[in-house]
């Protein structure tokens, strides 16, 4: 681990080779702020994809890979005369502050539900008041992600369920209008519904302090598993999976589950 002077020396030479790359690499001199966006999304996905497999070599990594764009953004933030990196972490650090009465005021909490609830409070007061409760959910997320957090923020301000035990009561609402459109062979109905049913289960797994993304794509990784084992296990006996019934798929998908859980 680095000491606080160590970390001052790692960003003054992070930011120098900010300045010389855009000064002397072609590449980087041309990017722009339209440019970079994509590759900054995909940059956010594989820390993503890092963090869920628990590799800190593979974190650092990628937190670099990160770094480096914010550095990027700020560095033409600078030359366009808007703002530049001690811009950002200055306004980043008062807006922390703000946000965190209870570590740098005299505020009280009792827990971290308290927390969440001070922070969108908080929030909606440095919009002056103007600003609406769900403003501050990105409209490009990922439609899992962005139910979630339409929910988080509606919780903010207390729409939320009194007992979590309730939602389920929700969930089986859904479901049978779902199956109730379904067989009135109405697809824009079923459409609606079935999207009413998706956001009443995330619902139901932030209720329960679940991260539906987190448990979607664990259950990803897990398919991807069993079904690479059952496609490597028939190749080499000579088998087209195309050949096979779905009994005789299930002796592989099986062992694959008594494998890895």
């Amino acid at each position: 681990m680095t000491t606080l002077q160590e970390k001052f020396a790692a960003l003054e030479k992070v930011l120098y080779v900010m300045d010389e790359i855009r000064l002397k690499c072609p590449w980087d001199k041309e990017q722009t702020n339209e440019t970079l966006r994509m590759l900054t999304i995909e940059e956010t996905y594989e820390l993503a994809e890092a963090v869920l497999e628990g590799k800190s070599d593979l974190i650092k990594k990628e937190l670099g890979d990160l770094l480096l764009h914010l550095l990027f953004y700020s560095k033409i933030g600078q030359e366009r005369g808007d703002f530049d990196f001690g811009d950002v972490m200055n306004a980043m650090a008062e807006k922390i502050i703000f946000r965190h009465p209870h570590v740098f005021g005299d505020v009280s909490v009792e827990n971290q539900e308290e927390v969440k609830k001070n922070w969108e409070e908080l929030k909606l007061k440095e919009k002056s008041g103007n600003g609406s409760v769900l403003g501050g959910v990105p409209k490009s997320l990922p439609a899992v992600v962005k139910a979630y957090r339409l929910q988080a923020k509606a919780r903010g301000v207390g729409f939320d369920w009194d007992k979590k035990e309730d939602v389920w009561d929700k969930v089986t609402e859904e479901l049978n209008e779902l199956k109730h459109e379904i067989a009135n062979f109405d697809k824009e109905k079923t459409e609606a519904e079935f999207g009413d049913l998706l956001f009443s289960v995330i619902n139901a797994a932030r209720m329960y302090d679940i991260d539906p993304e987190l448990a979607l794509e664990r259950t990803n990784q897990k398919f991807i598993y069993r079904f690479n084992y059952l496609e490597s296990e028939t190749r080499k006996k000579g088998i087209n999976l195309k050949d096979m019934t779905l009994q005789e798929m299930d002796v592989y998908w099986n062992e694959a589950k008594r494998i890895k859980s």
